[in-house]
C-alpha cells in the first residue's frame, strides 16, 4: 500500500482564493482553487516534499522526487483521458 500524499497552500492574503466548496451536491468531494501567482522558485525540499513558490503564496506536497519520476505524466500508464463534454 501506497503512503497519502498531504498538502499544504499558504496564501499571503485571503483575496487569493478564490472558491472552497466542500460539498458539491450529491459528491463527496471538496474542490479549493486560487492563485499563488507568478512563479518564483520551485524546488524539492530534503528530496521529499514539492514546494513551489509564488508571488503570492506557496503550494507545498509530500511527494519525493524519486515518485515524481516514477510516476511520471510521460509514463502512458499513468495518463488519465478526459472525455469532453
Amino acid at each position: 500500500m501506497e503512503k497519502e500524499r498531504s498538502f499544504s497552500i499558504e496564501l499571503k492574503s485571503k483575496d487569493d482564493l478564490k472558491n472552497i466548496t466542500l460539498n458539491n451536491g450529491f459528491q463527496e468531494n471538496a474542490l479549493i482553487e486560487g492563485t499563488i501567482g507568478e512563479l518564483e522558485h520551485a524546488e524539492f525540499v530534503e528530496g521529499m516534499v514539492l514546494e513551489v513558490l509564488g508571488k503570492k503564496g506557496v503550494l507545498r506536497i509530500d511527494i519525493s522526487e524519486n515518485e515524481v519520476k516514477r510516476k511520471g505524466a510521460n509514463d502512458p500508464a499513468n495518463v488519465i483521458k478526459k472525455e469532453m463534454s
